[in-house]
């Protein structure tokens, strides 16, 4: 292998490829279909998806379940035992963060962010059952205490903090609750950005070219009026004595 292939292998190496999941959630009814898909900066190649659930450990697409395409992972019927940690891991063992799914045989879900929010964004959650409307009103939970209930099924969490992190889950009356998801809330990075004073403005013509103009001029004036009285006297003299 030359050095510039070492170079380009180290480099995708030293990436963490994101984990995509469509459709964007992290519940899921049984019997739906999910892609979980690994690409960093537009490289995919190399990567595979993996999970860890309750019957298996570090088991790639394709070893029992899902079907691979590149690197992506097709899962076309879940099942309650699919539930568990999915993450992208790269043939030489570098790997991304992981996400949790979750697989219910009930009739509610839970549609929250699947990766972490940045802290000051907004978040919306959505109560959904598998056969009636979307929009029936819900009930929403935060570590088992209520929220509040939303008559059309949606609950927007506004400029979100820490403060926001833990569990939630939501119930509709006649249908009942959903599983529990975690929402966790990511610091934005600092940006100390210096802010250097503008440039002062240069000093109004009366003040600063005027006298520069004037000066010159005012001295060449004075200079000629002592010479031309100096050879007035001079002719008065000489024809005083003529």
């Amino acid at each position: 292998m030359t050095h510039s292939t070492d170079l380009l292998l180290c480099c995708i190496i030293n990436q963490a490829a994101g984990l995509t999941v469509s459709p964007s959630r992290s519940q899921f009814f049984k019997g739906d279909s999910v892609s979980l898909s690994c690409e960093e900066d537009n490289i995919s190649a190399g990567w595979t998806v993996r999970r860890n659930t309750t019957r298996e450990i570090r088991t790639q697409c394709g070893d029992g379940w899902g079907k691979p395409a590149g690197s992506t992972c097709n899962i076309s019927s879940l099942y309650k035992h699919d539930s568990g940690v999915y993450w992208c891991e790269w043939r030489e063992g570098a790997a991304s963060s992981s996400i949790q799914l979750t697989v219910t045989g009930g009739s509610v879900i839970l549609q929250s962010p699947v990766l972490p929010v940045m802290e000051g964004d907004d978040v919306t959650l959505s109560c959904h059952t598998k056969t009636a409307p979307s929009n029936l009103p819900a009930a929403f939970y935060k570590d088992g205490s209520l929220i509040r209930t939303e008559p059309a099924g949606h609950m927007t969490l506004h400029h979100v903090t820490s403060s926001d992190e833990g569990l939630y889950r939501c119930s509709i009356s006649a249908h009942g609750e959903s599983p529990s998801s975690s929402i966790s809330v990511s610091v934005k990075p600092s940006t100390n950005t210096s802010t250097s004073a503008p440039p002062s403005s240069p000093p109004p013509a009366s003040s600063s070219l005027l006298p520069a103009v004037l000066l010159p001029l005012t001295s060449s004036c004075v200079v000629f009026l002592l010479v031309f009285l100096l050879v007035k006297q001079h002719r008065h003299k000489s024809k005083g004595e003529t």
